[in-house]
Order: structure tokens, then sequence, then C-alpha cells
């Protein structure tokens, strides 16, 4: 019997909002820095040392990874009330990727020592903390089935409803930033010239418009889910 990957399932809400994390660890009096970046600048670099935990406040970030022969592979699209650079609590002395901006953006930089502290004596944000940890896990396998069962266009209808936080709100159409089709490509493990194809078609069908901004409708999730 033929492998099937499981349909995609709506993402599920934080335990806390962005402006509550903010507030919380305004009270817990942690130390943090917010830091500000324009499109297309790096957060930090692949190889540099590893002192500090992100948490989008706003804007956008990709995570992504280049290997020794120079080819660069996008390992995730973060948004507001996601954390990144946590490698460095589990023990990663240097960055395993590069993150970039993708629109202008704020994040709160706690360092690596403040972060450790304050997940041991503040229950709350230790909790929310380990329930971002096992969504990503769950996520970082849920893309390796897609990727090995799916098909091109399955994976970029699924991932256009992933960057759209598909199931996160009531509203049928989500706006994204404007993604460029060599960076879906990258993120779908396909071409340009093949992502194309799929754009021309989701926005004939209705599943998509694009004018500057990207705007999904929730009917594209029937793309994922036919057989």
């Amino acid at each position: 019997m033929r492998s099937r990957a499981k349909p995609l399932r709506p993402a599920r809400r934080s335990a806390l909002s962005p402006f509550d994390v903010q507030a919380f660890l305004d009270s817990a009096g942690v130390s943090r820095r917010i830091v500000r970046f324009a499109r297309d600048s790096v957060v930090f670099t692949q190889g540099a040392p590893a002192h500090s935990v992100f948490y989008i406040q706003q804007g956008g970030v990709k995570l992504s990874v280049v290997s020794r022969r120079g080819k660069e592979a996008i390992v995730a699209m973060l948004a507001p009330g996601d954390f990144f650079g946590e490698g460095c609590l589990a023990g990663q002395l240097v960055r395993m990727g590069t993150a970039t901006a993708l629109v202008p953006t704020m994040v709160l930089r706690i360092r690596k020592r403040e972060m450790m502290r304050t997940l041991h004596d503040q229950s709350a944000l230790s909790d929310l903390f380990i329930a971002h940890m096992l969504t990503r896990n769950i996520r970082i396998e849920e893309d390796l089935v897609d990727h090995l069962f799916n098909s091109s266009e399955k994976r970029l209808a699924r991932t256009l409803l992933l960057l759209a936080r598909y199931g996160e709100e009531r509203d049928s159409h989500r706006v994204l930033p404007g993604l460029s089709q060599e960076t879906l490509a990258e993120m779908v493990g396909t071409t340009r010239s093949r992502v194309n194809v799929f754009m021309n078609k989701f926005r004939k069908l209705g599943f998509v418009r694009y004018n500057g901004t990207l705007t999904i409708n929730s009917s594209l999730l029937s793309v994922v889910l036919h057989d």
C-alpha cells in the first residue's frame, strides 16, 4: 500500500500572544534589548558565535543554511510570536544557519544566561518556550513527510498556507509580504519556473491574489487535500 502524507492541520495559537509575551518579560524583569532590522538585513550569520535568543515582535525572519558547495536551503520562515536562535541554550557555540529579515522587523534579543535563568525561574515562560520547541519539531517532521510523498504543487500550496498561518484566525483571506518566486522555489524544493506555473494556476482558480502583496485564500487547502 502506498504511503500517504497526512493533510495539513490548522495551526494552533500560542498560549500567549506576542503582546502578552512582551508584557510578561517586562513584569519578570528580564534583561533584553529591542533591535530593529531593515528588509533583507542579517540578524546573525552562519558560523557566528551563538550568545542570544531572539523573539519576533514585528515583521518576519527567514532561516537558511548554506552548504560547503554554496547551495542555500531555507529552513524556516518565522513570524511575530516565534523564537529563534534557541540552539545556544542546548550548547550550540556557533550559529548553524543565517537569519535574515524578510520585511522591516523588530525583535527582542535576550542573552543566553538571562534566558536560561528566566526559564528556570518563570514556569509560565518555560511552558510557552517548551510548546514552541515541540511545535517546531512537529513542523520539521511534517516537512520531511511532505517532501518525501507530495508533489511540488502540493508542497507549494502547503507552504503558502503555513506562511499565511492557516487556521489561526477565522478570516478566510490572509495577506503576506511580497515573496519572490525564487524564495518560494527554494522553500518547496523545485524550480522557479515550476512555481510560476503553479502560482498562475492558483491565481486563475481564485486561491491566491498577488499585486505587491500576496493574498492567500483558505480554499487553497483543497490542493493539499486533493488526492
